[in-house]
């Protein structure tokens, strides 16, 4: 069969779905990227095999003439490609590509990763979105949710039938490539880590204010944030606006990395202060390197953390109580904090080993492929 993926950047193929690929190749199947061109555009097909399709995509906004331009380029796409089933994640893939899909006759899978700023914020952009998803969704063979929230939250509105929806432990995360280290190491100073793009919704905000909190209480605490800047569609922190909470000090930023599990095991605890999320793919490695969490009691985090046994679960949107929790694992001695860390790989490899992944979506490809 010929499968495409269908996502919102060529990078998040590269660094959420390159496990699915390769599974999928294994499984005898050709794989389609089709993505937005950026810098990893070309590695997705030199070092993935795949072939890559560009489409132009703007990843913010609720135009409905450009959202209408859209729909027909995933059309033509699909219409010249003929792929057997498209795989669609990100909120545009899945409303526009659904309907796509559909109109060129081709079945289609979805992931809800993620429910976004406009099921966060309410507003009228927000009860447009709901009236896309209910009609896009009447559409897909199988929709796939990242936490069980979510999930209910798409049936108590109408927006999908419960028969054709299932649950995936996130993206899941390769604990082979992801390993503890050989010997437990704390660090000195203790070091906490955020891995995130720096967005409002990630908790930015909350993660300055805790960082200040922790540095007053414990001087020279290291508090690192890895993660690119992204200023489109108002929802992340301007430049100048970041580059001047820099200037206390309180916060080192890390830029970009190809190599994050290199950051994971240089830090003592990795922290999310997220408002809402699918299932964080930071927290699930974070998880299977045995490092401790601290993230938010809201839907998609909270599922990573049984709380006082992997980290701790802290109120959304509180630095306060964020530190708080932060301070709680920076205090623990090095027998528990290393027992935290083990219990985060036991969760790793029992709930979201990345396998349980790839087995749903070969499954569901092959269902679609008997029809």
């Amino acid at each position: 069969m010929r499968v495409a993926l269908v996502i919102n950047t060529s990078w998040n193929i590269w660094n959420f779905r390159a496990s699915l690929v390769r599974a999928l190749q294994a499984a005898g199947h050709e794989v389609l990227a089709i993505a937005p061109p950026d810098d990893y555009s070309a590695r997705l097909e030199t070092e993935l095999g795949c072939r890559f399709v560009p489409i132009l995509m703007e990843n913010k906004g609720t135009n409905p003439v450009k959202d209408a331009a859209l729909t027909r380029r995933f059309y033509q796409i699909y219409k010249r490609e003929r792929p057997d089933v498209v795989l669609h994640y990100t909120i545009k893939p899945n409303i526009y590509g659904s309907i796509a899909a559909r109109i060129a006759g081709i079945p289609s899978i979805n992931n809800v990763s993620g429910l976004g700023t406009v099921f966060i914020i309410k507003n009228f952009v927000s009860k447009v979105a709901l009236g896309l998803y209910r009609f896009a969704f009447r559409f897909p063979a199988k929709v796939f949710f990242q936490n069980g929230d979510d999930r209910q939250l798409f049936l108590d509105n109408g927006l999908v039938k419960r028969e054709i929806t299932d649950l995936l432990p996130g993206s899941g995360v390769d604990t082979q490539r992801f390993k503890p280290a050989a010997e437990f190491t704390r660090q000195q100073p203790f070091v906490f880590l955020m891995v995130a793009r720096v967005l409002y919704e990630k908790g930015v905000v909350e993660y300055f204010e805790a960082a200040k909190i922790i540095r007053q209480a414990v001087p020279g605490t290291r508090i690192q944030l890895l993660g690119g800047l992204d200023e489109a569609g108002g929802v992340g922190v301007p430049r100048a606006t970041f580059e001047e909470w820099l200037k206390s000090g309180d916060i080192e930023y890390l830029g970009r990395s190809d190599d994050v599990a290199a950051h994971l095991h240089r830090a003592d605890c990795v922290v999310l202060p997220s408002y809402r999320e699918g299932t964080p793919k930071t927290l699930l490695e974070a998880a299977a390197v045995g490092k401790p969490l601290v993230t938010t009691n809201v839907p998609g985090c909270r599922e990573t953390v049984v709380d006082g046994r992997n980290g701790f679960l802290c109120q959304v949107r509180s630095g306060e109580d964020l530190a708080a929790k932060m301070l709680q694992v920076l205090r623990l001695n090095d027998a528990d904090l290393r027992g935290m860390g083990l219990n985060s790989r036991y969760l790793a490899e029992t709930k979201f080993d990345e396998q349980l992944v790839l087995n749903k979506y070969l499954a569901a490809v092959a269902a679609v492929q008997r029809k």
